[in-house]
């Protein structure tokens, strides 16, 4: 049972021009999105960059104005509620951005920058805080000291650990992670990925998870959805998406996927040279004259691909 839905979600921002300064046209950022969200799950938001997935995230949360659709929390309709301050759709849906450093204000202590959202979201005596704010700091593994200290005293996997301990600090259901990893060496990225897991498992919370990163994903979600200017082109459990990927984009993806391994290295080119052929020649079958993603039709209860009526739904051996 899902405890947040997504329906038709656009961003548009208008393009200005003429003598006027008239609406001429629009960035259609996000454009009719539809996503569902259950406890304990994570959900990947794969796209390049551009492709509209951290303006969802923004737009989910309510750093970005919504041009249309709606968003549902627990039966209730808190698309125009998400500035509020007091709603607890804010206390619940926390967010982890790509910047850990540009997150943290230099100008305090990280006690001060935990104590916020509790003071914010969290009625507890000054005593209580202190004691918040310790289990905060042991859960993301930083010693007790570390809150008298600022945010240039940390390494980059320390910045990004005090940016999930701010998200934890109100017992949110749900965390957005916008690229959580993607600033971070390769060894600290794996450390974080892994701790975030645990806290996971541990606090039965659900992820939306954005990266351009699919072998991160991949590691991370239950369910992936791949996203194309705006639209998504196919979603589905990760089995599905791995496996069997239907749309030709997302295959495009999935080819290019590094492998170290010098096995088979000619084989994968080969593979890659077929993706690419089929790509230009199929765009017809999976976007209309005016390059827009066709909308999703199922292949499974799970699966759904942005194909065109009457097209074969062939694997990934097309």
């Amino acid at each position: 049972m899902s405890f947040m839905q997504i329906k038709n979600l656009k961003v548009h921002y208008p393009i200005r021009g003429g003598f006027f300064n008239s609406i001429i046209d629009y960035v259609y950022a996000v454009d009719g999105i539809s996503m569902e969200f259950e406890k304990g799950k994570a959900y990947g938001l794969v796209g390049e960059s551009g492709c509209g997935k951290s303006t969802t995230g923004m737009a989910i949360i309510g750093l970005e104005k919504i041009t249309s659709g709606s968003i549902m929390y627990e039966g209730e309709d808190v698309t125009n509620q998400r500035r509020k301050r007091n709603s607890s759709f804010n206390r619940e849906i926390q967010m982890i951005f790509q910047d850990a450093h540009s997150s943290l204000n230099p100008r305090k202590r990280v006690e001060h920058l935990l104590a916020e959202p509790i003071r914010n979201f969290l009625r507890v005596s000054p005593k209580e805080e202190q004691k918040k704010i310790s289990e905060l700091l042991e859960i993301v593994g930083m010693p007790e000291d570390a809150k008298l200290k600022y945010p240039h005293e940390f390494s980059g996997g320390q910045k990004q650990r005090l940016g999930i301990a701010r998200a934890l600090a109100t017992n949110p259901k749900l965390i957005i992670a916008d690229e959580p990893v993607s600033a971070l060496d390769l060894s600290v990225q794996a450390q974080v990925l892994n701790f975030m897991k645990d806290i996971q498992s541990e606090f039965g919370l659900s992820y939306l998870f954005i990266s351009h990163d699919l072998g991160v994903v991949k590691h991370m979600c239950d369910h992936i959805s791949i996203m194309y200017k705006g639209r998504f082109v196919e979603t589905g459990t990760k089995e599905d998406i791995f496996t069997n990927p239907h749309h030709i984009y997302t295959k495009r993806l999935l080819s290019a996927i590094p492998n170290v391994s010098p096995k088979g290295r000619e084989k994968r080119k080969r593979e890659r040279i077929i993706v690419e052929k089929n790509y230009q020649t199929e765009l017809k079958n999976y976007f209309d004259h005016n390059h827009r993603v066709l909308d999703l039709a199922p292949l499974s209860e799970t699966h759904f691909v942005a194909i065109a009526n009457g097209v074969s739904m062939r694997g990934n051996n097309s």
